[in-house]
C-alpha cells in the first residue's frame, strides 16, 4: 500500500516541480572566474561524431560570447568499450579525438589559442583547457 503524502510534503514536491532550482544545466554552465569568461562542458555519454559536432558549437558560441576558457570534460576512456578492429583504441576515445578535431578544423582552430590537460582539481588527464583568442 502507497504512504499518503501529508499536505506539507504535497506543497513542497509542487514547488519544487515548478522551479526546481537545484538541477544543474550543463548547457547554460557560464560563470565567472577571477574576472574571466568560462564555460563547463561534461562530454560523456556522447559518440565520437556527437562529441565533435558539441565542441565545434561551444567553441563557436564561447568566442562569440567573449568566453576565454573552456573546460571540456572527455573523460579517461578507462571504461570505453572499443571492439572495432578497423579504429584505434587510443584515438577512440574522447580525450585524444577532440583535440585532433580542433587542430583540423579550420574555422574552429583559428579561434584557439591553447589546449592543454585541465589540473587534476578539474579533472586531470580526463579533461581538456581550452583557452580561446579574444575577439
Amino acid at each position: 500500500m502507497k504512504k499518503k503524502l501529508s499536505d506539507v510534503d504535497h506543497k513542497v514536491w509542487s514547488d519544487y516541480v515548478k522551479n526546481p532550482n537545484d538541477i544543474f544545466d550543463k548547457e547554460k554552465n557560464f560563470k565567472k572566474l577571477n574576472k574571466r569568461k568560462f564555460f563547463r562542458y561534461d562530454l560523456h555519454g556522447l559518440s565520437l561524431e556527437n562529441a565533435n559536432k558539441k565542441v565545434e558549437i561551444i567553441i563557436k558560441k564561447c568566442y562569440d560570447e567573449g568566453v576565454e576558457e573552456i573546460l571540456l570534460i572527455t573523460g579517461k576512456g578507462i571504461h570505453s568499450d572499443n571492439t572495432d578492429v578497423y579504429s584505434s583504441s587510443e584515438f577512440s576515445k574522447l580525450r585524444n579525438s577532440v583535440p585532433d578535431f580542433i587542430k583540423n578544423n579550420i574555422e574552429v582552430s583559428k579561434i584557439i589559442k591553447s589546449i592543454n590537460v585541465a589540473d587534476d582539481d578539474q579533472g586531470g588527464e580526463g579533461a581538456l583547457i581550452l583557452k580561446l583568442k579574444k575577439l
